[in-house]
């Protein structure tokens, strides 16, 4: 007895030495920038994000509805809501025509899932102020005491973890257009913080510790100073003591200079895909309505990317080291229209026959071919070391496929991903380090997919 009392009490010793020992971060940049992304962020490469609020009611223009209106005065907003709309008409009286009631989130989870995305991000607050959950700090300003009348960033957190393996996430903005705290701040010039005091750190507090995100896409940061908004002590506090402060996974939007700079992941701009390497790990957060994060009722089938131009801007993307954020807009009754649900789900199925190039994917020594436009690599490094390289071609090879980049050995061989076929013939000239694929005439019924063809090759000398 005495023996097993002295063995535990080593063990707890020794856990307690182990944990005294863990890694503390410091309320600084420096220190911030040195925690390694957690693993699962690249591993999944794709994401769906959705940006839904009262911008979703008038739906017109984009979601930055409110301020064009009553903030810059844009004369097509202005002249939208006088021809619509009643004399004294406001903002907050769009709210209550944000009702959701068609809203069903197994459905959601469900085409989340089937869009071979890995992690899902919704706008839980966007500039607008308008909270998508029954937060304590904006008592007549959150979904369940206006419109929905319902708790939405907790009924799709539940729905996705119950039936998928997607990473739950969420956008917040840090600041709000119109709040008064939040201009009598910038008023003072930052020199007080009783916005971010009373309401920007509370509400991510709370969203933290209510529904524990995997991800938090920030934004509505650029105006200040990421002192103003006591940046570095919040991410210190969720990368050292938050109950996620393994997995999650954070953005570069954090105050004004915080942009390519600081965060796990970089977004950089809008939409920003770069089209090369990057020295960090970086996120393609783009639309597929052109104009749009929010859902808009004036939209034509012109405004929306085909499959092919998600497909290829899925490919490049991922290529140079990227993840790629689809964004779509639902409507204020809480449905995904026909468009967003179909490229979704063609996405999906993309995926199923070559998402071997994609998940768990690195990028190779070279992003695009030397010789072939439309042509993105990506490699897949097996358990012993060895290396499969992949070209994802944007455009259907007719008869062969010439590459610059590849380098073949007596070894190689070349597979169409997705083909029931036998291994494709190539040549290949030292020379003019020429690799000619001969790809043969395949019917369109007998063809792995209808968008951008992966072919594999194994064992390459470079």
């Amino acid at each position: 007895m005495a023996n097993t009392i002295i063995v535990a009490s080593c063990l707890l010793t020794f856990l307690m030495v182990i944990s005294s020992n863990a890694v503390r971060y410091q309320p600084t940049w420096q220190s911030l920038d040195t925690r390694p992304i957690p693993p699962w962020y690249d591993e999944v490469k794709i994401g769906i994000f959705m940006h839904w609020g009262v911008f979703s009611v008038p739906a017109f223009g984009s979601e930055w509805f409110w301020w064009y209106w009553q903030g810059s005065k844009n004369k097509d907003y202005v002249d939208f809501v006088n021809k619509n709309y009643p004399s004294g008409w406001t903002y907050a009286d769009f709210a209550h025509a944000f009702r959701a009631e068609m809203f069903d989130p197994d459905y959601w989870a469900d085409l989340i899932a089937a869009s071979g995305a890995g992690y899902y991000v919704l706008t839980t607050k966007h500039h607008e102020g308008f909270c998508n959950w029954p937060t304590k700090v904006s008592f007549n300003w959150n979904s369940m005491a206006v419109g929905p009348n319902r708790d939405l960033v907790g009924s799709l957190a539940t729905s996705i973890r119950k039936r998928t393996n997607v990473h739950f996430g969420i956008y917040h903005s840090m600041f709000e257009w119109f709040h008064p705290q939040y201009l009598k701040d910038k008023a003072n010039k930052w020199t007080t913080q009783d916005f971010v005091k009373d309401k920007t750190l509370p509400e991510l507090y709370e969203l933290i510790n209510t529904y524990k995100p995997e991800f938090i896409w920030s934004d509505g940061d650029w105006e200040a100073p990421d002192t103003y908004w006591n940046s570095t002590h919040f991410l210190a506090w969720l990368y050292n003591d938050s109950p996620v402060k393994d997995t999650i996974v954070v953005n570069d939007r954090w105050g004004q200079g915080t942009l390519c700079k600081h965060g796990d992941t970089y977004t950089c701009q809008d939409r920003f895909n770069p089209g090369v390497l990057q020295k960090h790990k970086w996120e393609n957060a783009m639309t597929i309505d052109k104009r749009s994060w929010g859902f808009r009722r004036q939209s034509h089938i012109g405004d929306y990317l085909t499959a092919q131009q998600l497909i290829n801007t899925l490919a490049e993307t991922v290529s140079c080291g990227g993840n790629l954020l689809v964004n779509v807009g639902p409507t204020a009754d809480g449905r995904i229209l026909p468009i967003f649900d179909e490229r979704m789900r063609q996405m999906g199925s993309w995926l199923k026959v070559n998402g071997e190039a994609i998940y768990k994917s690195k990028p190779w020594t070279y992003q695009n071919d030397t010789l072939t436009k439309d042509v993105w690599y990506t490699k897949q490094v097996g358990p012993g070391g060895q290396t499969d390289v992949y070209a994802i071609t944007l455009k259907w090879p007719v008869g062969k496929l010439v590459l610059g980049a590849p380098e073949p050995t007596a070894a190689t061989q070349v597979t169409l991903v997705g083909y029931t076929g036998a291994s494709l013939q190539y040549t290949y000239s030292k020379p003019t380090k020429m690799m000619t694929i001969h790809v043969p005439e395949i019917p369109i019924s007998s063809l792995p997919c209808e968008w951008a063809w992966t072919f594999k090759m194994t064992k390459l000398s470079n």
